[in-house]
């Protein structure tokens, strides 16, 4: 069987697992009170150019952020049917009414939704759940009980598919396979929940008796601020600038209050 080759380490490697949720908080929000095309069509194509030369690849966009590719249709054909009508009327069909308005509402929705996902999603989704774990507990300061307890329950989530698969095993040995699909799934649900919850609290026991829970505790990896760290704020914040200086520039600036009357 062949080894498989190590990931390529990419600039957000270097970056603190907090920095990147900072981040994102400090794009989404300008992003989420603006609708219109140009805004949204800077940004990402901003994105697109910082991600390319952090190492990030297309075909690594594209898996991490494959799901924003169902949800902005879903989301642009939604405000395309119902959205308040404006200018030419194209087509209507009861409370369905396509009009030049919100065939332009309908493009700035569906473009927005992968500006402020697709970014996002590809700089959390890599994230390592230990790093993280430890930026949390050291940098953000957060109770090391509720840190430790989601990264044990991270860690094992995978654990859940391989239960899964024993307890359908188990289930057709006993010859209890053959009823319906529905009413086997939810008869397998509910014993993978019991395992589940017999685990976690065997789990968080081992955790206590070799204290995980007490008052204070150290962290045998160090998680601090960097350079790097300052630079992907500062990329952020060039980021929401150039997208919303270029969208008054034009013209073309809409606040949301003003887009969804």
């Amino acid at each position: 069987m062949r080894s498989r080759a190590p990931s390529r380490p990419t600039a957000l490697d270097r970056v603190n697992p907090v920095t990147p949720f900072a981040a994102a908080v400090l794009y989404s929000v300008p992003m989420l009170l603006t609708i219109d095309l140009v805004t949204a069509a800077v940004a990402l194509g901003a994105w697109l150019a910082v991600l390319g030369a952090a190492g990030i690849g297309p075909r690594t966009v594209l898996r991490r952020s494959w799901p924003l590719l169902l949800a902005a249709p879903l989301s642009a054909v939604s405000m395309l049917l119902y959205a308040e009508p404006g200018g030419r009327i194209h087509a209507e069909l009861w409370l369905a009414i396509v009009s030049d308005r919100s065939v332009e509402l309908a493009a700035a929705i569906g473009l927005r939704v992968l500006a402020i996902g697709v970014p996002i999603l590809v700089g959390l989704a890599g994230l390592d759940p230990t790093r993280l774990a430890d930026g949390l507990a050291q940098v953000a300061r957060l109770p090391h009980r509720f840190v430790l307890a989601a990264l044990a329950g991270v860690r094992l989530f995978g654990v859940l598919g391989e239960d899964w698969r024993q307890i359908a095993l188990a289930r057709r040995a006993r010859g209890l396979g053959d009823t319906g699909a529905v009413r086997r799934a939810l008869q397998a649900a509910f014993a993978l929940l019991v395992v589940a919850l017999r685990r976690g609290g065997t789990l968080a026991t081992a955790m206590e008796a070799r204290g995980f829970g007490g008052p204070q505790r150290t962290w045998a990896r160090p998680s601090t601020l960097g350079r790097a760290d300052l630079v992907l704020l500062v990329v952020t914040f060039a980021v929401v600038a150039l997208a919303i200086g270029t969208s008054l520039a034009t013209g073309s600036f809409r606040p949301l209050w003003e887009g969804v009357r």
